[in-house]
C-alpha cells in the first residue's frame, strides 16, 4: 500500500508558484515623479515593459501618451535611474525637466535605442543627445534643441536608421559629413536650416524618405539627388530652391511622393516625369516654371495629388487636356504661351464709364459697340408729358385773356 501511494504521489504534477520580483526602488521613485501608479505591480501596465532580472526587475520600455496631469517632472536623477531603458516614448505629455535643457546621463548611452518626444520635452541639449551613440530611432518634435549647429547631432550617432527633428528651432546648415550610413528616414521639416543640400545626404544609399520642408534652404537641387535610388518620398517644399528640375530625378524609379512647391524653381517641366510609373503625389505649385505642361490625362488621373498652380507662365495644351480638369493654369496659345483671360463684363463696364453698367462686345474694327442700359431715375415719362401739356393749356388760356383785354 505504501509503495502504491508513493508511486501516485510521484505521478502528481509538480505545482510551482511564480512570484515576480519587485521593480527597482529607484525606478519606482522615477515613475512616481511621472504620476504613474506604483501601488500594484508597475510592470503589469501596458505602457511599461520590464526584464526578468533578480533581485529587482528593471524597466526596458517606458511609453507615456496623452497625459492629463499638468505637473509631470523628469529630473536628471530620475533619468539616471532609468538607465536600463531600451525605448522611451513621450507623446503629448508636457514634462518639466530639471535642470533645463534636458540632459541625458551617460548611463543611458549603452542601452537606449529609441527616443521619441512629441509635444512633451521642452528643451534638449544636442551635446547630450550626441552621447546616445546606440540610438537607432530618434523622433523629436515641438521643442527646442540647444545646438550650435546640426552637425553636433550627427557627429557620433552612427547607428541611426530613422531621424525626425521637426518644429525644433534647429538652425545652421546641414552637415557635410553624416556618419549614419544606415539612415532610411530623415525628416528635418519646419526648422531654420540654411544653405544648400550637401552631398553627404545624397550619399545615403538606403535613404527612402527625405523631408526638408519649411526651412530656409536655397541653391539648386543637386544632380546627385539621383544617386538616392531607394528614395520614395522627396519633400523640399517651402524653401528657396532655384534652378531647374534636375534630370537625375529620372534615375529614381521608386519615387512615389515628390513635393517641390513654394520655391523659386524655373525652367520647363521635364517630359520624363510622365514616365515615372510609381508616382502618386506631384506638387510643383507656386514656382517660376514656364512652358507647356508635358502631361496627358492618363498620367494626371493616375495621381492622387497633382498641383501646378501658381506658375504664371505655365500653360496646358487644350488639344491634350480638357479644361474641366481645373489645373489652375491657363491654356496655351499657338505660340505655347498662356492665354490671358478675357476681362469680365463688370470690369469692362467700370473701365468705360462711371455712370452705369454696359453690355456689349466689339465689332470687326475693334471699336466698342456698347449700349447703355436704361435707368429709370426721376419722374415717369407719361406723368412728365401730362404735366407739360397742362402747363401749355394754362399758358394759352392766360394769353387769350390778356389779348381780349388789350382789344377793348
Amino acid at each position: 500500500m505504501k509503495q502504491t501511494l508513493t508511486i501516485l504521489l510521484f505521478l502528481l504534477p509538480t505545482i510551482t508558484i511564480s512570484v515576480s520580483e519587485p521593480l527597482d526602488p529607484k525606478q519606482v521613485k522615477a515613475l512616481q515623479s511621472l504620476n504613474i501608479p506604483t501601488t500594484e505591480d508597475p510592470c503589469s501596465q501596458p505602457s511599461l515593459v520590464c526584464d526578468t532580472s533578480t533581485p529587482f526587475r528593471h524597466l526596458t520600455t517606458l511609453q507615456l501618451s496623452n497625459c492629463t496631469s499638468p505637473h509631470l517632472s523628469l529630473s536628471f536623477a530620475a533619468l539616471k535611474s532609468l538607465s536600463t531603458l531600451d525605448s522611451l516614448l513621450l507623446l503629448n505629455c508636457p514634462v518639466t525637466s530639471t535642470p533645463s535643457p534636458t540632459r541625458f546621463p551617460l548611463q543611458l548611452a549603452s542601452t537606449l535605442r529609441s527616443l521619441t518626444s512629441v509635444n512633451s520635452l521642452r528643451n534638449i541639449s544636442a551635446v547630450s543627445l550626441s552621447h546616445l551613440r546606440n540610438l537607432t530611432h530618434l523622433t523629436l518634435s515641438n521643442l527646442t534643441i540647444k545646438a550650435s549647429a546640426p552637425y553636433v547631432l550627427f557627429s557620433h550617432i552612427s547607428n541611426l536608421q530613422s531621424l525626425t527633428i521637426s518644429h525644433a528651432n534647429l538652425a545652421g546648415s546641414l552637415p557635410k559629413h553624416i556618419h549614419s550610413p544606415n539612415l532610411t528616414y530623415i525628416d528635418l521639416s519646419s526648422n531654420n536650416l540654411r544653405g544648400n543640400i550637401p552631398s553627404s545626404i545624397t550619399m545615403l544609399d538606403n535613404l527612402q524618405v527625405l523631408i526638408l520642408s519649411s526651412n530656409q534652404l536655397k541653391g539648386e537641387i543637386p544632380s546627385s539627388i539621383g544617386d538616392l535610388i531607394s528614395l520614395k518620398n522627396l519633400s523640399l517644399d517651402s524653401n528657396s530652391f532655384s534652378g531647374s528640375l534636375p534630370d537625375s530625378f529620372s534615375a529614381i524609379p521608386g519615387l512615389v511622393h515628390l513635393d517641390l512647391s513654394s520655391n523659386q524653381l524655373n525652367g520647363t517641366i521635364p517630359d520624363f516625369i510622365s514616365q515615372m510609373s510609381n508616382l502618386k503625389h506631384l506638387n510643383l505649385a507656386n514656382n517660376l516654371l514656364h512652358g507647356v505642361l508635358p502631361f496627358n490625362s492618363t498620367f494626371i488621373h493616375g495621381l492622387q495629388v497633382f498641383k501646378v498652380g501658381g506658375n504664371g507662365n505655365l500653360c496646358y495644351n487644350r488639344s491634350v487636356l480638357p479644361s474641366k480638369l481645373k489645373l489652375d493654369i491657363a491654356p496655351c496659345d499657338k505660340f505655347g504661351r498662356p492665354v490671358s483671360p478675357p476681362p469680365s463684363k463688370r470690369s469692362s463696364a467700370d473701365d468705360s464709364s462711371d455712370d452705369g453698367d454696359y453690355d456689349g462686345d466689339y465689332d470687326d474694327g475693334g471699336a466698342s459697340v456698347s449700349h447703355k442700359k436704361e435707368h429709370h431715375h426721376g419722374p415717369n415719362k407719361v406723368v412728365l408729358g401730362v404735366a407739360i401739356a397742362l402747363s401749355s393749356m394754362v399758358f394759352l388760356v392766360v394769353f387769350l385773356i390778356l389779348c381780349s383785354k388789350c382789344c377793348r
